[in-house]
């Protein structure tokens, strides 16, 4: 039994900055690569079950992160996650769509600042359990990465048209095929699956009301609690099992991502924590294992570092010179870490997919990025996380030197007596 204590306590163990799922996404990114080499992925791409796949994986990821959400922060951050989403949006693609076009003089590739601008939520999600950002910063991030989304399709709309004709083509691309009006007619078909979302989960709650635990009641209104307005008492478990999935399935068919985001927010239930985690973790495996397949048909090594770099600088302007100035409070170490919050992943590969058939290559230059983006992500992390080890240890070692000292003997008062040397000497000169 010693024995296996021994060896139980010198197993190696990873670094707190290096969570055990990111080793799984550079296995599952691995395994995608070799799959992509073997056989050609170009045939499922754009298929309904693909499409309704990534939708899904995608769906799952939004729901998941915004479930995480601290509604108290976000009520007090409103203001900031509203000019992240919006202007943050809009400076990120800028910043890296400059950088792009004036570095290979090709207007097509204003395009690709759209596509990067966003922050993946499926990453954001499965990584969320960073222990060096407060809770504030964390829901911040979270909800920058899940209400970007519509800024980037309104910028597609209009940016792509532009850059279409601009690099010599005739007519318009089939990606704004829809234009405005096409874009009123998504958020409207989102408003009415998260309204008919509320309302399932407000009747099922009414009709086969869930348990409720101490938390649940004092948040009820119990003595000596808060009320919160906001929580919708939910249904019984399998009721409410029923309710998200098939939101999350009519989410997937119908690209209807704004409305999990939000639902996230209000549908919840403490039975769905722990398996919406392992559900969260399993989709970006399954996400970067699909990336994989895009990275083994042929990239392009030098637009695609170049991207991925502005990408992450840019997410490090917005996050610490214009956020400090509509979010106050945050400390420098949630300022720098919302600054290397940039991750990419399926949301990217998807956008950059509805723009291969009109800028061709752009799913080429995608991928690299998002592989290049998420590397530095996760070594700033590891980076951050043995820096901050580094100085505790040195702000704990004088402590305990400090402790370590002599201590002088107290008398019956409380008055520190004399050192026992010094004692002796007055003894001996009497």
């Amino acid at each position: 039994m010693e024995k296996s204590r021994r060896d139980r306590t010198r197993r190696p163990k990873l670094p707190d900055a290096v969570p055990a799922v990111l080793l799984g996404a550079l296995g599952a990114l691995v395994v995608g690569t070799v799959i992509g080499l073997a056989a050609d992925p170009s045939r499922l791409v754009g298929t309904g079950g693909y499409v309704f796949a990534t939708g899904l994986l995608l769906a799952v990821g939004l729901y998941g992160s915004t479930y995480g959400i601290d509604l108290a922060d976000l009520r007090r951050d409103l203001r900031g996650v509203v000019v992240a989403v919006t202007l943050g949006v809009l400076v990120k693609a800028g910043l890296i769509a400059g950088v792009m076009v004036l570095a290979f003089d090709r207007p097509e590739y204003l395009v690709l600042g759209i596509v990067v601008a966003q922050i993946d939520p499926l990453s954001v999600a499965a990584l969320s359990e960073d222990g060096h950002m407060s809770q504030r910063a964390r829901s911040l991030l979270t909800a920058w990465a899940s209400f970007d989304d519509p800024m980037t399709v309104l910028l597609t709309l209009y940016v792509a048209g532009y850059a279409y004709t601009a690099a010599g083509n005739a007519g318009t691309p089939s990606v704004v095929g829809g234009g405005a009006r096409g874009y009123l007619i998504g958020l409207a078909l989102n408003a009415l699956l998260l309204a008919g979302a509320l309302l399932l989960w407000w009747a099922g709650g009414r009709v086969w009301p869930a348990r409720r635990d101490a938390g649940e009641a004092g948040a009820a209104g119990g003595p000596g609690t808060v009320r919160e307005p906001w929580r919708l008492r939910g249904p019984a478990t399998p009721l409410a099992v029923l309710l998200v999935m098939a939101m999350l399935v009519l989410a997937a068919l119908y690209t209807l991502m704004l409305a999990v985001a939000v639902a996230g927010l209000f549908l919840r239930a403490k039975a769905f924590t722990r398996p919406l985690t392992r559900a969260v973790t399993s989709a970006f495996l399954l996400a970067t294992a699909l990336l994989g397949l895009f990275v083994a048909q042929g990239v392009s090594p030098a637009p695609g570092l170049l991207l991925g770099a502005s990408a992450f600088g840019a997410q490090a302007v917005v996050a610490m010179l214009l956020m400090p100035l509509f979010v106050r409070g945050l400390s420098r170490r949630d300022r720098f870490l919302l600054g290397i919050g940039q991750q990419n992943g399926l949301t990217a590969v998807l956008l950059a997919l509805t723009l291969e058939r009109d800028f061709p290559k752009t799913v080429g230059i995608v991928a690299p990025a998002v592989v290049t983006v998420n590397l530095l992500h996760y070594g700033a992390r590891i980076g951050f996380g043995c820096w901050s080890r580094h100085r505790s240890r040195k702000v704990r070692q004088p402590e305990a030197e400090q402790e370590r000292l002599p201590q002088r003997p107290v008398d019956e008062d409380g008055k520190e007596a004399e050192p026992p040397a010094a004692a002796d000497g007055l003894r001996s000169s009497a």
